[in-house]
């Protein structure tokens, strides 16, 4: 790989915590502000903000040979806007940008005139929004600190380009309102737009929101409806799991029909049907607190004639029923931007509409109560079975004597290369198998999937082949594992 020296002036893709890449210019830093300590990095000032931060060297790219690869990647009305402000700054080329280090040093000879510089404002990786603001490409040629005597003083290099593949890094639009698409399917789709739960511009709904079931997933749902202003009510069958979330100001409920009766829209995820069921008809379970007017939201991964028995009874109490399933992880769930599969009764989904903004990235309406069930456990189906096979491939590398790294690499340079398909072989190759999502419950689903099928006569070999396989995962006690450890199936 060709290493790529950067210095002051260099235009960049500069990656800040688990935030997208984002177009900037390296710059000099006010006299005053002192280097991090450790890595080495630049001073970036943000096309499109008034944001400036230290950005550590392998987390910048150079802009001209990586822009096609990012626009791609990135769709927001905010990213679109800074692209189009360094084509601006670019389209005034070198004469003006020779022309501002001329005016710096009059400036500094005290026979010039220069606009004062606004306020800077210098972001960490783990601020909570940054590229809030609107500046132009002019603030980024009139007031950045830029002399010119600096300009060669500084360089860096930059090798191999491969942004951190941590899960927090996944490379996600940094606008994301949600509007509703209508498609020629029937179904409805939220689509990404102009604002996101990560910069805070969601208005929350005033119904009271509970919340049953703080795992892996709900307990990332939970935080991000906390952090957009709901009010929320949680229960956990574990009560210490709701110490957390109390600190951060939700409301503890002492049964699951408690929070029903407290509440106007009640969501619950929990493991598989028979959690599911048990939260709604077992003792002070949900059906005892339903009045008519209450919603209840079914967010568990379960069959859909599970769906179709809790939507019977929720409505016959005059309630009004959602299924509302969730693709994605508990990396996903926690940065808000999981995928929401729903069905059922229509103006619920348009009542939860600020909660599907704070925990997901995109949500879909797919009709009557069953069928967000039925497309969950396709998509969980496919998704474990592929887990399997990667792991199949990687432990077939080893037995014939090939390198386990260079196939990956090879991989993640092919038509397969995604974030998931990373992430979950370099755990492997790490040993790192700490759940993101649990291996017994991607198991579930495959045994759900393929007893869906033979409902309605479809063969589904490949899945019954890959639920042995974790079904022998389990075996050896993985079941609380992530799902990746399927792959010590393989070499034991």
């Amino acid at each position: 790989m060709a290493t790529v020296h950067l210095r002051i002036g260099d235009l960049v893709w500069g990656k800040l915590g688990r935030y997208p890449p984002w177009p900037g210019k390296i710059v000099s830093p006010p006299k005053d502000l002192k280097k991090p300590r450790g890595k080495k990095c630049f001073f970036v000032k943000f096309f499109g903000t008034e944001d400036h931060a230290w950005i550590k060297v392998e987390q910048l790219k150079p802009y001209h040979p990586h822009k096609e690869e990012m626009i791609k990647i990135n769709k927001g009305k905010r990213f679109q806007q800074a692209v189009d402000a360094v084509e601006e700054f670019l389209k005034k080329g070198k004469g003006k940008e020779q022309g501002s280090h001329s005016d710096d040093k009059k400036s500094a000879d005290g026979k010039g005139r220069k606009a004062a510089a606004k306020p800077m404002k210098i972001i960490e990786e783990d601020d909570e929004d940054p590229f809030k603001g609107g500046s132009s490409d002019k603030d980024l040629t009139d007031s950045d600190p830029e002399p010119s005597s600096v300009q060669p003083l500084v360089a860096g290099t930059v090798s191999g380009f491969k942004w951190d593949s941590s899960p927090a890094s996944s490379m996600e639009p940094i606008s994301k309102r949600l509007k509703i698409v209508e498609e020629d399917s029937g179904s409805t789709s939220i689509q990404p737009a102009d604002s996101t739960a990560i910069n805070g511009n969601i208005t929350p709904t005033d119904k009271r929101i509970g919340f049953l079931g703080l795992g892996l997933m709900g307990s990332g749902v939970v935080s991000n409806l906390l952090k957009m202003g709901h009010v929320v009510t949680v229960w956990n069958r574990t009560a210490e799991k709701c110490d957390l979330f109390i600190q951060e100001g939700a409301r503890l409920g002492r049964t699951p029909a408690e929070v029903v009766s407290m509440c106007d829209i009640t969501f619950s995820c929990v493991s598989d049907p028979k959690a599911a069921r048990d939260l709604v008809l077992g003792p002070s379970g949900v059906l005892q607190g339903i009045r008519p007017g209450k919603c209840y939201v079914e967010m568990s991964t379960v069959d859909p004639e599970t769906i179709i028995e809790l939507s019977q009874v929720i409505s016959s109490r005059g309630g009004r029923f959602l299924e509302a399933p969730v693709s994605g992880s508990q990396q996903l769930s926690n940065d808000g931007m999981l995928v929401i599969l729903a069905a059922g009764d229509r103006t619920v989904y348009e009542d939860c509409s600020s909660c599907f903004q704070a925990m997901g990235k995109t949500s879909f309406f797919l009709g009557e109560a069953g069928n967000a069930a039925r497309m969950m456990l396709i998509l969980n189906m496919v998704q474990g079975s592929f887990m399997a096979t990667i792991a199949e491939g990687l432990t077939l590398a080893q037995a014939t004597g090939q390198s386990q790294q260079t196939f990956l690499d090879i991989l993640c340079q092919g038509q397969m290369a995604s974030t998931f398909v990373d992430q979950k072989c370099q755990n492997i190759l790490q040993g790192n198998f700490k759940p993101d999502y649990y291996l017994k419950h991607i198991q579930k689903d495959l045994r759900l999937a393929i007893s869906m099928g033979d409902s309605v006569n479809h063969p589904t070999p490949m899945a019954a082949a890959a639920n042995e396989v974790y079904k022998r995962a389990k075996a050896l006690d993985q079941s609380d594992n992530d799902m990746s450890a399927v792959y010590r199936a393989y070499i034991h």
